[in-house]
């Protein structure tokens, strides 16, 4: 005779936690917010793209998972941070447990002299001013409650200069910086803040016959570019109670380009 089996989800390391992740329609972000949702959380995926923040929700849902939309453009002015903090908390029930800020934009200059006035205060806005004021307005509530993670996006570029792109890698260097910052700050009070340093990490959409950077990663241990999964499974390890303990810190997940020496091929 045979015996009939159930299938029964698993509890995840962060089951019937809210989370919100910025900018994470794609690519990293996507990542992110479908690994939190596998882990149990309740995820608002934001962006300002409705039909692929919907195709990541759907996904989400299909998988078991539960996670909502709010489209965002986050502009850097403390209004647009705060509505998107207050439509998350609706949605979550009022608390927002876990913060991602990984929206970002990234504009590359041949060098100093061709950054103009207005692509610079682009990038600051969108990469720097945006995640201080949506953290401002998230903060708040996790202090109130005594528990809370926030989890930044640093890059690799931040610690290890090239000749090209200095005012992006500025303001990765700045969400660094941040970091350190709030964990003096939250942390006494119960938020833990720490950040995740990608290295190059290759879009899974991108067409395989497409370079994509294989320059930056040869002589580095991994040898080539990264995928998305490992920045996400970065963050539920920092957002989890397996990372309890710690505060302030950027972890690197570049497969070893910050940390190793790199050696031509």
């Amino acid at each position: 005779m045979t015996q009939a089996t159930e299938t029964v989800r698993t509890q995840g390391r962060l089951q019937d936690r809210t989370a919100l992740v910025t900018g994470s329609t794609s690519n990293i972000g996507r990542a992110i917010a479908e690994a939190l949702a596998a882990e149990g959380a309740h995820v608002v995926v934001s962006g300002r793209d409705q039909r692929r923040g919907g195709a990541v929700v759907a996904a989400i849902r299909a998988d078991g998972g539960r996670a909502d939309f709010v489209a965002a453009d986050l502009d850097g002015s403390p209004e647009a941070s705060r509505d998107l903090a207050n439509a998350a908390a609706e949605l979550l029930g009022g608390r927002i447990e876990i913060l991602v800020n990984n929206a970002g934009i990234y504009r590359s200059a041949p060098n100093l002299a061709d950054t103009d006035a207005e692509s610079l205060d682009r990038l600051y806005a969108v990469n720097v001013k945006a995640p201080y004021f949506l953290t401002q307005a998230v903060a708040p509530g996790m202090v109130s409650d005594g528990d809370g993670v926030i989890v930044n996006l640093g890059s690799w570029v931040a610690r290890l200069a090239g000749p090209t792109g200095g005012a992006y890698a500025s303001t990765k260097a700045a969400m660094e910086s941040l970091t350190r910052s709030w964990a003096a700050e939250l942390g006494p009070q119960g938020v833990r803040v720490n950040a995740v340093s990608p290295g190059v990490i290759r879009p899974p959409d991108l067409d395989p016959s497409v370079a994509f950077s294989e320059n930056l990663t040869v002589g580095t241990p991994a040898g080539a570019p990264g995928h998305p999964d490992a920045i996400g499974a970065a963050v539920v390890y920092l957002a989890s109670d397996d990372a309890r303990f710690v505060h302030g810190t950027v972890l690197d997940v570049d497969g070893g380009r910050t940390g190793v020496a790199v050696l031509a091929g």
